[in-house]
């Protein structure tokens, strides 16, 4: 019988580190050290190998260009594994994620992301659980032999979301991560229960499409109470702006000041692109449901339904990338479900 073969992609993280034994600290384990604290990667059903960052990374540094690392290694090595897990630091592994959940155009294979809220060496460590059943998840196949999940993932703890779904919650609880409007796609106990009804499939003949340009001239502007013109003039007209993400209150609302309706319509006049998302973890936008939602849409600013900060920002980043020069098709691709990201009624 011909065993699964994952590659395990180390990008760094918390899950790397050991314990120096003279020093006491923690330091980044080179792969030999990290292999010997994970015995079971080799004892297993599924043949691993093991490909590193070097150096590795804390997950603050990680940038495009790091993604473009990872979408590349998985595009490179796609035909001579089964599934890819991918080491990577907690702190914007929902940004990694997002990222290559639309840098993977057609994937028909799992990409599981994944980490620790303690590192390998540490007793307690949530490492090898979170990573065990990730390898797993990542070799699975159905009785066809398709692959179960084929799509980019995070396993934490005892759930498995939707990348592009997730965001980080809790700084010390092993369930660092949550997707708040979007179920879990596998639940893991003694056994591991898949819901393949909520999986993103893909056609299972359609060629594996890397897209690797960025543009990172992009916003964040979260409104809150008593926030001010000149604030907003500033990010609005920074030089060279594409796109901004307008964090608004509840279901998508602003304040009716006349000042804040000039600065966004001007700016959209001048072909930036304004995406509205709530600030609420749960729910989605809905243009014009309150009488104070009526500005944005009349300024020309898109809903942003209930799609992450993380995956809106590196799905805009990407589109302009992708698209120079087509502000057209960057706000229309923004206003569709491209890899199950948003949900459009």
């Amino acid at each position: 019988m011909t065993m699964n073969k994952v590659l395990l992609i180390s990008t760094g993280g918390t899950i790397t580190m050991v314990r120096d034994k003279e020093s006491g600290a923690l330091v980044p384990a080179d792969i030999e050290t990290f292999k010997a604290y994970m015995p079971e990667l080799f004892a297993g059903d599924v043949q691993v190998e093991i490909e590193a960052f070097s150096p590795l990374l804390d997950s603050s540094d990680v940038n495009p260009d790091c993604w473009v690392r990872m979408a590349q290694t998985v595009y490179d090595r796609y035909d001579k594994y089964d599934g890819f897990v991918i080491l990577h630091g907690t702190d914007t592994m929902s940004y990694s994620a997002s990222a290559l959940s639309f840098m993977l155009e057609n994937l028909g294979k799992p990409v599981v992301f994944t980490g620790s809220q303690l590192p390998v060496g540490v007793l307690r460590s949530d490492a090898k659980e979170n990573l065990l059943t990730a390898i797993e998840i990542a070799a699975a196949k159905d009785e066809e032999g398709n692959a179960i999940v084929p799509e980019v993932t995070v396993y934490f703890e005892d759930r498995l979301f939707r990348a592009n779904r997730t965001m980080k919650r809790n700084a010390e609880h092993f369930s660092a991560f949550n997707s708040y409007n979007y179920p879990a796609l596998a639940k893991a106990g003694v056994h591991i229960t898949y819901q393949p009804h909520l999986v993103h499939y893909t056609a299972t003949d359609a060629p594996l499409i890397l897209h690797t340009r960025f543009d990172c001239n992009v916003a964040v502007l979260k409104l809150f109470p008593g926030i001010q013109q000149p604030v907003v003039r500033a990010l609005l007209r920074t030089r060279g702006l594409k796109g901004v993400v307008l964090e608004t209150f509840g279901a998508g609302n602003a304040p009716t000041d006349e000042w804040l309706y000039s600065e966004l319509k001007e700016a959209v006049d001048k072909g930036i692109i304004i995406v509205n998302k709530t600030q609420c973890n749960t729910g989605s936008v809905e243009m014009g449901l309150y009488a104070v939602s009526l500005n944005l849409m009349k300024a020309g600013v898109l809903s942003g339904y209930d799609i992450t900060t993380e995956a809106l920002l590196t799905k805009m980043m990407l589109l302009f990338g992708e698209n120079v020069d087509d502000t057209a098709k960057v706000r229309e691709l923004l206003g569709k479900n491209l890899c199950g990201e948003i949900t459009i009624d």
